[in-house]
């Protein structure tokens, strides 16, 4: 990382934790004011800390996107939830997103149990307002009331990460909580995410849109090779690791239709991220305990948890 202004700004890091899937990864989105993190209706969809960077007049703002907390069964559930915590402990402020119309469910247990374990206050988020009928908006507010009374939380925001109501008044309060000191990336990066692990994403995304069921959780997308051609266009290959056979056959569908329409619909999204043209290669192999592979934690950039 590089100091790109003088003294007189500041710059900080802010991170963004909640249960899965209440909007973690789209709020990022939108204070970057850039696609820089996967979404998708699935649960458990961000699996490692992603770096999205903003401005807000004189201070730069690091945010940490992490993935979702929940009750951890598997070993790369929790590598993921260490993660998430990981991310909270070390940020200068944590934003606690809440799905205003799920409620305080047990997962918002846990993320509240876990920020008092940590001895903190957070800003809370209570998010997808703009969904809520005049009743949910009524029992929204009682579950602010709730939530508030916990004294876990400094400032409360009503917001809807998908349509940017409230986000601009979130980012600019997270900005004046960021301390003195030089920016740390240059201006116009919107991310601190290597291209080779950015173009993973992006295919595990369209395979998370396109599998049904668990098959999704089942599989890793790694890049194993990323050059850049003469013309200017971009060659990438990347595998695409399942636990079975059977899965292997589901994800590349009859007649290959299915790994050909993910590849697809990759490739165009790459395109447009990157600004050139892409070949994007996929191959599917079967490596049944990638889940207990440390080599598959460091790609995810995850710490392998101790058993």
């Amino acid at each position: 990382m590089t100091e790109t202004k003088p003294a007189g700004t500041k710059s900080g890091f802010a991170a963004i934790i909640g249960a899965p899937n209440a909007g973690k990864s789209t709020l990022l989105n939108s204070l970057v004011g850039s696609k820089i993190a996967i979404v998708t209706h699935k649960v458990q969809t961000t699996r490692s800390r992603i770096r999205g960077i903003a401005i807000e007049g004189d201070t730069q703002i690091v945010f940490v996107d992490t993935p979702g907390i929940f009750k951890p069964k598997r070993r790369l559930d929790r590598a993921m939830v260490d993660a998430a915590w990981g991310g909270a402990g070390d940020a200068d402020a944590v934003v606690a997103m809440v799905d205003a119309e799920r409620g305080r469910d047990a997962d918002v247990e846990r993320v509240l149990e876990g920020l008092k374990g940590q001895g903190r206050k957070a800003i809370l988020a209570l998010n997808k307002v703009d969904l809520l009928t005049e009743k949910g908006r009524e029992k929204m507010l009682k579950l602010a009331t709730d939530l508030n009374e916990t004294g876990l939380f400094s400032e409360t925001f009503m917001i809807s990460a998908m349509s940017g109501s409230g986000v601009a008044d979130l980012k600019r309060h997270i900005a004046g909580l960021m301390p003195p000191g030089p920016w740390h990336y240059p201006e116009d990066q919107l991310a601190d995410v290597p291209l080779r692990s950015l173009a993973a994403e992006v295919t595990r995304e369209k395979l998370f849109l396109r599998l049904h069921d668990e098959l999704p959780y089942s599989l890793t997308v790694e890049t194993e090779s990323y050059e850049t051609k003469k013309d200017g266009s971009i060659r990438i290959q990347q595998i695409i690791f399942v636990q079975r056979e059977s899965q292997r056959k589901i994800a590349l569908g009859e007649g290959g239709q299915t790994i050909k329409t993910v590849g697809s619909l990759a490739r165009e999204e790459l395109q447009e991220m990157l600004g050139t043209k892409v070949h994007l290669f996929l191959f599917v192999k079967v490596r049944e305990n990638w889940g207990d592979d440390r080599e598959r934690y460091r790609e995810m950039g995850l710490d392998y948890p101790k058993d």
